[in-house]
Order: C-alpha cells, then sequence, then structure tokens
C-alpha cells in the first residue's frame, strides 16, 4: 500500500529518447491508481519560467536574431526559470506530499551546459545550491535510445526547438554524460527507451511503486 509522502520522480535523456512520452505515462497511471501526483517539466512548468523557455528555445531559434545568447548568459537564463519553477510549484507540491514528476532537471544542465558547452561546473553548482536548497530528486529515470530510434521520433515532432537541431556528434556526446551522471547512483534508473513503448511504459511503473512502498 503507498503510503502518501513527497516524493520527486525526474525522467532524463537526450531529445527523442521518450522521456515526455512516458513522464506523461506515468503520470496518467498513478493518477488512475489515486496517488496525488503533478506532471510538470524544465525548462518551463510555470507561467514565469515558460515565458523564459520561450526566450532560450524558441525565439533563440528565430532566424531573424542576428545576436545569439552568450553560452553564460544562456545558462543562467535556464537558471532562472528552474528557480521560478522550484519555488513555485516544485516545494509547494512536495510540502503538500504530492509526488512531482518532471521532465528534465539538473542533470540536463550538467549533461548540456557543462559536458557540452563546457560551461564551469563550480558556477551551476554554486547557484543551485541557493536554488535548490535541500530538493533532490528521489528516483530518476534515465532514457537511452538508439540514433536511429531517436531520428525516428524527432522526425514525427510538429514543434521543434533549438535542441531538436543538434548534431548527432552532440547528441551522442550528451548521453554518454547522463550515463555517466547515473554511474554507481542507486536512486538512478537507466532504460533502453528503443524498445517496445509499452514494455517501457510497464518497467518505469513497476519500479516507480517499488520506491513509493519503501
Amino acid at each position: 500500500m503507498y503510503k502518501k509522502k513527497p516524493f520527486f520522480i525526474v525522467f532524463e535523456g537526450i531529445e527523442g529518447c521518450g522521456k515526455s512520452y512516458q513522464s506523461k505515462k506515468l503520470f496518467k497511471k498513478l493518477k488512475k491508481n489515486n496517488v496525488s501526483t503533478i506532471l510538470t517539466r524544465e525548462p518551463g512548468g510555470t507561467k514565469t519560467a515558460e515565458l523564459i523557455r520561450n526566450l532560450i528555445l524558441k525565439d533563440y531559434f528565430n532566424k531573424s536574431r542576428k545576436e545569439k545568447f552568450d553560452k553564460y548568459t544562456d545558462t543562467l537564463l535556464y537558471l532562472a526559470a528552474r528557480n521560478e519553477h522550484v519555488k513555485t510549484k516544485i516545494l509547494p507540491a512536495l510540502k503538500k506530499k504530492k509526488v512531482v514528476i518532471c521532465d528534465r532537471f539538473v542533470d540536463s544542465t550538467i549533461a548540456y551546459q557543462v559536458y557540452g558547452k563546457k560551461i564551469n561546473f563550480k558556477f551551476i553548482n554554486d547557484i543551485h545550491k541557493i536554488i535548490l536548497g535541500k530538493i533532490k530528486p528521489n528516483l530518476t529515470f534515465i532514457l537511452k535510445v538508439s540514433q536511429k530510434s531517436a531520428k525516428e521520433r524527432l522526425k514525427k515532432r510538429r514543434s521543434k526547438n533549438r535542441y531538436d537541431n543538434f548534431s548527432q556528434l552532440f547528441y551522442d556526446k550528451a548521453q554518454k554524460s547522463f550515463l555517466k551522471i547515473s554511474k554507481n547512483k542507486k536512486n538512478y534508473i537507466v532504460l533502453d527507451s528503443s524498445k517496445n513503448d509499452d514494455f517501457v511504459e510497464k518497467e518505469i511503473f513497476k519500479i516507480t511503486l517499488k520506491y513509493l512502498k519503501m
């Protein structure tokens, strides 16, 4: 029997890994089983954070823009969105003992900004100490994916942002970074999302219930 408690679940992985799909499926299953749950995403999740999301993902992608953000400005915008998200949505939900499911969180920043764009880790970590306090995920799903499956999923997307148009080399590097982050950490579960969606969905639900009952 599930005992009501604050519980933070995060889905991570590169574009096309299926994390948005699987996070929505888990949300629906938990709701169906009467678990008090919210589904959110990063960057975004609140009205203010969504405005920042559009600025860094959609507006940045606008070809009419002649100037691009410096990589540190870009990173600070992500962190600003996270601060709004944590303070106004994630933390209040956890205080109400809800299960919070989030599509991307801190590990995406480490994989993309630190490993990918060579942003200084201490710079990000120091800001995270202020933003997050003691908040950290109780369970993180890392969805790894084959190049073929990722490309097929990205082709089907109607709406794209700049992260959907990076090179395969960048995606390969990012995926290796996610796997490196998760190594030897007991609250990290790595699943191959190239497999049948229904199979992955069932595995995620089974693992989540196990953790919720602990």
